[in-house]
């Protein structure tokens, strides 16, 4: 069985920053894609995704040069450093990972609090 674990959230003050950490366990298979999401109203947003080799990656527009993802693909495991945060920020912040053979899992997410 497939376990997606998210740790790191919690709460900070706006202009400080966390890192975000997401183990995949129960699978051999490498992801070929992880990404970080975070829930908005009535929908869950790509925040940032990163290809099987690093080489691939998207931020969406409200994070860039803000957050960055990287991941340790031996160790199943992706990450989201988060710098500079902001209220809007807040969320809760859920971890997704995508096999070639259709396969996708999601975390049940971390909480992340940016306070003024």
């Amino acid at each position: 069985q497939v376990h997606v674990v998210e740790s790191g959230g919690g709460l900070v003050r706006a202009g400080g920053s966390l890192t975000l950490s997401c183990v995949v366990f129960g699978i051999r298979e490498r992801s070929s894609t992880m990404g970080w999401y975070r829930q908005a109203p009535g929908k869950r947003e790509l925040i940032a995704s990163i290809g099987v080799r690093g080489d691939i990656i998207n931020y969406a527009d409200s994070v860039k040069g803000r957050f960055t993802i990287s991941r340790d693909s031996a160790k199943n495991t992706v990450y989201l450093q988060m710098s500079s945060l902001k209220p809007e920020d807040s969320s809760v912040y859920y971890c997704n990972t995508q096999y070639n053979a259709g396969m996708n899992y999601w975390g049940e997410g971390t909480v992340v609090t940016v306070s003024l």
